[in-house]
């Protein structure tokens, strides 16, 4: 597969899986470290429910994170195939989460032990997904960052209209495309996750399993 359809791919999962856990695990982002903060601040004022799952979720994430790096650093040396392997625990990690939260959801509560295990699986899974990004596709756009790519294509979108070299037109035009991409694609998961959670609930994270057991499968190396 190449590398551009595999970002495309994984946007859509991104949005997807963020948007399912969001509305799933009562407010909790599986992707997105900024919200959580933001969420955090207003379950500690306002005494809402959520506060352990958040505060969880940040040394969880960064805690993958590095053991994606030192993992890497590993498999290279032994020349292994790492993007695959790492795409394969991603596709685990979405089932582990499709099973418990199937299992146990809904959960009314996000720091019920069960919810909390879903939230678990959820957040590993996309931040192996995010360590894949910065380690595997550093040359694409983020997958689950939308306000950096935002903010770019804005700016590339202004570009476009005031530069009149071919050359800066064109590198900038591939790139305007690539991330306009990246936020469609990425938009698109986020309205899916939320029409299909209401109509099968946690059974919609099956669509974004499948579609990370087809990117671990089709991956292919640097």
């Amino acid at each position: 597969m190449k590398k551009p359809l595999l970002a495309a791919l994984l946007s859509f999962n991104g949005g997807f899986v963020d948007t399912a856990g969001f509305i799933g695990l009562q407010g909790l982002f599986t992707a997105h470290v900024t919200g959580n903060f933001v969420t955090l601040g207003a379950a500690l004022v306002f005494g809402t429910k959520g506060v352990i799952a958040k505060l969880i979720a940040l040394p969880e994430f960064i805690c993958v994170i590095a053991a994606v790096r030192l993992a890497a650093n590993a498999l290279t040396a032994y020349q292994l195939p790492a993007l695959r392997l790492f795409l394969v625990l991603k596709a685990c990690l979405l089932l582990a989460f499709l099973l418990v939260a199937v299992k146990f959801g809904p959960f009314d509560d996000s720091d019920a032990p069960t919810a909390l295990l879903a939230g678990f699986f959820g957040i590993a899974a996309m931040a192996i997904q995010n360590a894949v990004q910065r380690l595997h596709l550093s040359n694409l756009p983020p997958t689950t960052i939308m306000t950096g790519n935002t903010t770019q294509v804005t700016l590339d979108g202004i570009d476009l209209l005031m530069v009149t070299s071919k050359e800066q037109r064109s590198i900038i035009s591939i790139r305007f495309q690539r991330i306009l991409r990246g936020i469609v694609v990425f938009a698109a998961g986020c309205a899916a996750a939320a029409a299909l959670y209401a109509w099968i609930g946690f059974w919609c994270l099956g669509l974004p399993l499948a579609l990370a057991v087809l990117t671990a499968i089709t991956s292919a190396e640097d």
